[in-house]
């Protein structure tokens, strides 16, 4: 095979939501971030230079996929500023049923982030906790593209994110069974308050926070409180940084 100009456009196109539902396809850069996703998904072309090549003959990949192609070509079709030796294209998965076993598991809920910076290091966050499943609002954005699939550095592939037409309702009919968390500026000291092993814990929107409708379904209400709780600090936290901090608590609290 050969990059031809066709299929440089088709790759160049995965950057928007309109190409990769037209094609099914997202795109990954970087030797540790293709080589984390080749055994979770569906391969459709790996590019690489020659030498990018030799360096990892012992990657099992089907040759009928590998197109060799020159640092000026990879240019082409790279969505980096500083573009890699390797770029991977693969199938999105069609499989996105929210599992039977949630009840049991520590979930994160996602309502409205837009930040695709935010959200692939809130699944790698995931990826580190043991956290395997993501809900979101159909307004987050999406979890393949190409600045997310970066950002996540491989953990996409072991992350499962879970788009819901209406995610408070989706919620409510975990709430039955498990807690519902969420982090608010009035909420209670997440440091003092009880924390179960199993629960959702919703993260809201960079600015606006979350949504009065998923607010209506969230059982406890957490802070993570500045230090000293009194003191003078910026306004709020980025929802990757809380994201990491509640998590971390709830994963502390289980050793």
């Amino acid at each position: 095979m050969e990059l031809t100009n066709a299929l440089c456009k088709i790759i160049q196109s995965l950057e928007t939501m309109k190409g990769r539902k037209q094609t099914s396809l997202f795109m990954a850069e970087g030797t540790k971030c293709v080589l984390e996703l080749l055994p979770a998904f569906e391969l459709e072309y790996l590019i690489a230079t020659r030498q990018w090549l030799d360096d990892n003959k012992n990657v099992s990949v089907n040759q009928d996929k590998v197109i060799e192609a020159g640092r000026g070509e990879i240019k082409k079709i790279s969505q980096l500023t500083t573009p890699r030796d390797v770029v991977a294209v693969f199938k999105i998965p069609t499989d996105s049923v929210l599992p039977d076993n949630l009840k049991s598991e520590l979930v994160i809920a996602l309502d409205r982030v837009q930040d695709p910076g935010n959200f692939g290091t809130i699944i790698r966050i995931c990826d580190w906790f043991g956290v395997h499943n993501i809900i979101a609002s159909f307004d987050t954005v999406d979890c393949f593209n190409p600045k997310v699939v970066q950002a996540t550095m491989g953990a996409i592939g072991r992350v499962k994110v879970h788009y819901v037409d209406n995610l408070s309702e989706t919620i409510r009919s975990l709430s039955a069974s498990m807690p519902i968390y969420g982090t608010f500026l009035d909420g209670e000291n997440i440091y003092k308050a009880q924390l179960s092993g199993n629960g959702v814990i919703v993260m809201g929107n960079e600015g606006a926070g979350i949504s009065d409708e998923v607010g209506r379904v969230i059982t406890s209400r957490l802070l993570i409180p500045p230090y000293p709780v009194d003191s003078e600090t910026v306004e709020s936290l980025n929802v990757s940084m809380a994201t990491a901090i509640t998590v971390a608590e709830f994963r502390r609290r289980q050793f």
